[in-house]
């Protein structure tokens, strides 16, 4: 698939997600990850990687867990915040600046690598797959958590999609990363490959409609595709990010957001 102007996306990626305060938005994913972790069963001592680690909430239970941690990320402002968090905890975790596409590490590297809604952004799903391949010993898995196309998020998606300009072309939407038979043809290179569907319950604690101001406010993408928009096309998207996130509201409480967002679960195992 061709790729126009690489270095232009990976730029504006960059921005986008050093835009706003995504640590803000991390706390409310936590319980959801701590789930993802422990279903690892992960022994201390092992090597593991947190690929587009954020604020490093994959990172930081793997530390506290006995792991031999590194993380990375592209925006250099969450990677000093996943420091930030790493020194408050007391654990010693390796955080660098870099790229999905272009992990800054040797081939085999890690036992485990992970990612929680991080690499299915990266703009070369199948360069992303390779890095993911190269950098885990033989015998070693990988764990993602990636949203779907049928989920909340992926709906969410679309209701952005629906407001914004066309996204650059050659682009695959990163969805697909949910998608299962898409996922076992990226991972092909990978053995006993697992997909299981689950559900992250995030809370807020805002009414739906300060929910979308919450994530206008700390979220480089929402922050970037309202800034992308004139002042009347804003009150239409924020229109209906209202709308939706009221419709899928399952909290009983006025002052609370609970959204049950779908996403799918993957391991794979690089062959010994």
């Amino acid at each position: 698939m061709s790729v126009p102007d690489i270095q232009s996306i990976k730029a504006r990626q960059k921005a986008t997600w050093e835009a706003g305060d995504f640590g803000q938005v991390a706390r409310y994913i936590m319980p959801s990850a701590e789930e993802f972790m422990a279903r690892l069963e992960l022994k201390p001592g092992r090597t593991l990687l947190d690929a587009a680690c954020g604020s490093g909430n994959l990172a930081v239970i793997a530390a506290r867990d006995g792991c031999v941690v590194s993380g990375v990320d592209i925006a250099a402002n969450l990677i000093e915040q996943a420091r930030a968090r790493a020194l408050e905890a007391k654990l010693s975790i390796a955080f660098t600046e870099g790229d999905a596409e272009a992990l800054p590490y040797a081939d085999a590297s890690f036992d485990v690598v992970v990612s929680m809604y991080g690499v299915m952004f990266a703009p070369r799903p199948e360069i992303v797959a390779a890095e993911l391949f190269r950098v885990t010993r033989p015998g070693g898995l990988i764990a993602l958590a990636n949203w779907t196309p049928e989920g909340l998020l992926g709906k969410m998606f679309d209701v952005f999609q629906a407001h914004l300009p066309p996204s650059p072309p050659g682009i695959p939407a990163p969805m697909l990363w949910g998608d299962e038979r898409t996922v076992r043809e990226r991972l092909k290179n990978f053995a006993a490959i697992r997909c299981t569907r689950r559900i992250a319950k995030l809370v807020y604690p805002f009414a739906p409609a300060e929910t979308i101001e919450f994530f206008r406010k700390y979220y480089g993408p929402t922050q970037k595709a309202f800034a992308a928009l004139d002042e009347p096309r804003q009150q239409a998207l924020r229109a209906a990010l209202v709308q939706f996130q009221t419709a899928s509201n399952t909290s009983p409480r006025a002052d609370e957001t609970e959204a049950l967002a779908e996403y799918l679960e993957i391991i794979a195992t690089r062959p010994a």
